[in-house]
């Protein structure tokens, strides 16, 4: 299982930075699993005002917009 995951889909560039954003400061790339919204009802209904979404496995979340600085110290705090 991931130990992070983004909540993101198709054609949306905040959550293209987010992306390119987390994978400079996630350890492995392996620990981080795309989760498109689109593949699911729920997760349109949890996100689709929200994205992008960080999430760690322990449940916690960092909404956008936020920064290398936020994503570091999630990461911290999650650890």
């Amino acid at each position: 299982m991931a130990k992070w995951i983004l909540y993101h889909t198709d054609g949306c560039h905040l959550c293209e930075q987010a992306e390119q954003l987390i994978k400079g400061l996630v350890n492995s790339h392996n620990e981080l699993l795309l989760v498109d919204i689109m593949t699911d009802d729920q997760l349109i209904a949890d996100y689709q005002v929200s994205i992008p979404v960080f999430k760690s496995e322990q449940g916690q979340q960092l909404f956008w917009p936020f920064t290398a600085l936020d994503v570091r110290e999630f990461l911290a705090q999650a650890e």
